[in-house]
């Protein structure tokens, strides 16, 4: 009797196990991500191993975690641009945050980004301007991946003159540049500005010193307006300069121009607005004349077609809104990297940035990309490789 009151226990115990063990058996194992040629690398290893213990979950409708997966590099060098150099200070502040990825950055001009890429002495450069056929000769397999957009500002330092009041034509911007209007109160100047009382002061052109992307989009808008500035100087990262003084990065440009009266710069829009600067209203393709202003800069890239490499300038766009001298700014990586860690860090941040980086754009007057600008550089992106293998796919 006593084993027959055992047996429904005995059995139930037994039960019970068989069905642990079927349920256990039968569960989902946890994904991680397949290993990339390139693992081996000991030395990146070693220093990520303070790298984030496991990726961040994307933005919704993407399918890529914004952080890297264990075992990436913990952190990255890259060098370039200045045009953006305020945005991307907030974002690598905000990734390292998230991802305990720090990033090390050096504003040092698009020359120097492109420059140190093509030595490869950094993870990634940072340009505003094409890189030429002779550019990318020397850093075949360069991938331009676009992060924002952005507007020139004409900013002057001119005595009674309201930001925006003063209105430029593209015919008298050249001309200013070219050195052949040297006076604020030139008839030309003052045939489109009725109303307004011009200075009787010179005019004291500054220009960047250092190879620039800013000075690409500038000079790209003026060989496009000018055929006399076309013909004489041309577009570039670096032109002969016809007359003006010379100033180390967007700060340079913007610090001359508030010390000299009388003085005309180019500079990012950000930088305008942080040092409360006065700019001019440009006359744009449609004959209006317009501030420099975020939407001016998206309807600027609305009116381009986004090609697959993403190389498109979007200056003096047709669109009746958009704002004259606007333009992408790229962050330069190499499609086939060496270096598994580093890959995944640098692939990873990158569609952070062109993804949910993106909503720190405004504040800081850089306009988002445009839906097909994104789509673009999610395929760049896709591009990054290790040993044949994509690094995000």
């Amino acid at each position: 009797m006593d084993r027959l009151r055992a047996f429904p226990r005995t059995f139930n115990l037994t039960l019970g196990l068989v069905l642990l063990i079927l349920v256990s058996a039968c569960s989902s194992p946890s994904r991680t991500q397949a290993p990339l040629p390139g693992d081996q690398n000991t030395a990146s290893q070693a220093a990520a191993t303070s790298g984030p213990a496991q990726a961040q979950p994307a933005a919704a409708g993407s399918a890529v975690a914004n952080c890297p997966p264990t075992g990436a590099a913990a952190r990255l060098d890259g060098a370039g641009a200045t045009f953006p150099a305020p945005l991307y200070s907030r974002w690598f502040s905000e990734y390292n945050t998230l991802c305990k990825v720090e990033i090390n950055y050096q504003s040092i001009g698009s020359g120097g980004g492109i420059a140190q890429h093509t030595a490869k002495t950094v993870n990634f450069g940072a340009s505003d301007g094409i890189l030429t056929a002779a550019q990318k000769e020397t850093a075949p397999g360069t991938l331009m991946i676009p992060t924002v957009a952005g507007a020139e500002a004409i900013v002057v330092n001119l005595p009674g003159i309201q930001r925006g009041q003063i209105k430029l034509t593209p015919a008298n911007l050249a001309a200013i540049y070219l050195g052949d209007i040297i006076k604020w109160n030139d008839p030309r100047i003052a045939a489109d500005n009725a109303g307004v009382t011009l200075p009787d002061l010179d005019i004291i052109v500054v220009h960047r010193a250092d190879g620039s992307g800013t000075t690409n989009i500038f000079t790209t808008y003026l060989s496009a307006v000018s055929r006399a500035w076309k013909d004489k100087v041309g577009a570039g990262n670096a032109v002969n300069w016809p007359t003006g003084l010379g100033g180390q990065g967007n700060e340079g440009v913007a610090g001359q121009v508030r010390q000299l009266p009388g003085g005309i710069g180019y500079v990012e829009l950000a930088y305008a607005r942080q040092n409360n600067m006065t700019w001019a209203s440009l006359q744009n393709k449609s004959g209006r004349f317009l501030e420099p202003s975020l939407d001016g800069t998206t309807a600027a890239m609305e009116g381009v077609q986004i090609p697959e490499s993403t190389e498109v300038m979007i200056i003096d766009s047709a669109n009746p809104n958009a704002y004259p001298i606007s333009g992408f700014t790229w962050i330069l990586v190499y499609q086939d990297q060496t270096d598994a860690a580093v890959a995944r860090s640098v692939a990873h941040m990158l569609w952070w940035a062109t993804h949910d980086g993106e909503k720190f754009a405004t504040d800081l007057d850089y306009a988002k990309l445009s839906p097909s600008a994104q789509k673009a550089a999610e395929a760049q992106i896709k591009k990054i490789r290790v040993g044949g293998a994509a690094v995000i796919s």
